[in-house]
């Protein structure tokens, strides 16, 4: 069965994102950059909220075209536009780049895509990936930690009633200074 994957980038200090959404200081060089497009790549699709799915529309189409874009992510470009998307809005009208919306984050819709033959999905997306969390939908995490302390922002994990038991699964750090953490679910129980 496929795996709910949740991919985010946060500060030290567990923010993912700075003030008015500034995610300027994600330190992306070549090597992590790389290092995502392998992990993407074998990937069965992209499961994004409607502010996450615009940004990445807005830019990623085409981006293989700018000559000032990277090896890393011009090849990123194409492994966007060719993976399946879903992208979970009440208000989107229609979306292209091999696009499905759904309206709501039905549980036994998710547990039917898992059960679908391919790759893990990759979930993206603060508010889609709280309410992720808080139906227990993730079944692993991969937390990108950047060598920066932001202060303030909006916080990768928000508060809970639900206390949710991980294991280890691995951790790499890159050269840029960026140190990935990765965890699989053990089971949930209530806080307490």
């Amino acid at each position: 069965m496929r795996k709910i994957v949740l991919m985010m980038s946060v500060s030290l200090d567990g923010f993912m994102e700075g003030p008015d959404r500034d995610i300027g200081w994600h330190v992306v060089d070549d090597e992590l950059h790389s290092h995502f497009n392998e992990v993407l790549a074998a990937m069965g699709g992209f499961l994004d909220g409607r502010v996450t799915h615009q940004l990445m529309e807005d830019y990623w189409p085409t981006a293989d075209a700018d000559p000032a874009s990277s090896g890393p992510e011009a090849e990123f470009a194409g492994i966007w536009r060719d993976m399946p998307k879903i992208v979970f809005s009440r208000t989107l009208e229609r979306a292209d780049w091999n696009t499905t919306i759904m309206r709501e984050v039905d549980p036994g819709a998710i547990e039917a895509l898992k059960a679908l033959p391919g790759g893990d999905l990759c979930l993206g997306g603060a508010d889609l990936a709280a309410t992720f969390m808080r139906l227990d939908l993730v079944d692993e995490y991969r937390i990108y930690v950047h060598p920066v302390i932001l202060g303030r922002g909006r916080r990768l994990f928000p508060d809970s009633e639900t206390r949710t038991t991980l294991r280890p699964a691995g951790t790499r750090e890159f050269g840029n200074g960026v140190v990935l953490l990765r965890y699989e679910r053990a089971g949930a129980a209530p806080a307490g």
